[in-house]
């Protein structure tokens, strides 16, 4: 893999000193000291760490075209679409495809066709919006730790597993056991990050 510097591509699309600049860079570093963290308990089989790095930096990058004015995005996109969003941008202006597949598939413990579909959610179809690669899980499970909110707050793995619980509950209940069991997986492979 080439040189790459998330910081320097951050700064491509957010002005430093701005407060979505520091919200997106101290999320995104907390998700990759966790997901590097957990990678080094994972040894069954060879992580690429430097995609792992870079992908974690970079996940997130597609927040700035959402209207999330709580974490200053001034954008006009629903909040949910700021995955597929991020992934566009890495292929079409850096030609990033690994690491735009990894924003694609971070959201929640990842997006099932089926859940897409029942909660119509503005996301393309012919997509996969599930993680995949070791690298994608890694990401996935440790982006649901943070929030981009509360910036110097860990949620437990109770705290992650209720709240996603609660979401699907709220939405689609009949839809819980899949997000729930794509979860734990994650949490069997990775452990328990507290």
């Amino acid at each position: 893999m080439t040189e790459l510097d998330p910081y320097q591509i951050i700064a491509h699309y957010y002005c430093p000193g701005t407060t979505a600049h520091r919200i997106l860079v101290e999320h995104s570093e907390c998700v990759a000291r966790l997901a590097l963290a957990l990678a080094d308990r994972y040894s069954d089989a060879k992580i690429d760490r430097e995609l792992l790095y870079q992908a974690a930096m970079l996940h997130d990058i597609g927040i700035i075209y959402t209207d999330a004015t709580s974490i200053s995005c001034y954008g006009r996109e629903p909040y949910i679409r700021h995955g597929y969003l991020g992934a566009n941008l890495l292929r079409r202006d850096w030609g990033l495809e690994t690491h735009a597949r990894v924003c694609e598939r971070h959201t929640g413990s990842g997006v099932s066709e089926e859940e897409r579909i029942a909660l119509r959610l503005p996301l393309p179809a012919g997509r996969s919006y599930l993680p995949e690669t070791l690298e994608e899980k890694l990401v996935c499970y440790a982006d649901c730790f943070y929030s981009k909110t509360h910036l110097d707050r860990r949620k437990s793995y109770e705290e992650v597993r209720t709240k996603m619980e609660a979401f699907w509950q709220k939405r689609e209940p009949r839809l819980v056991t899949g997000a729930i069991a794509r979860l734990e997986a994650m949490h069997q492979m990775f452990g328990d990050p507290a």
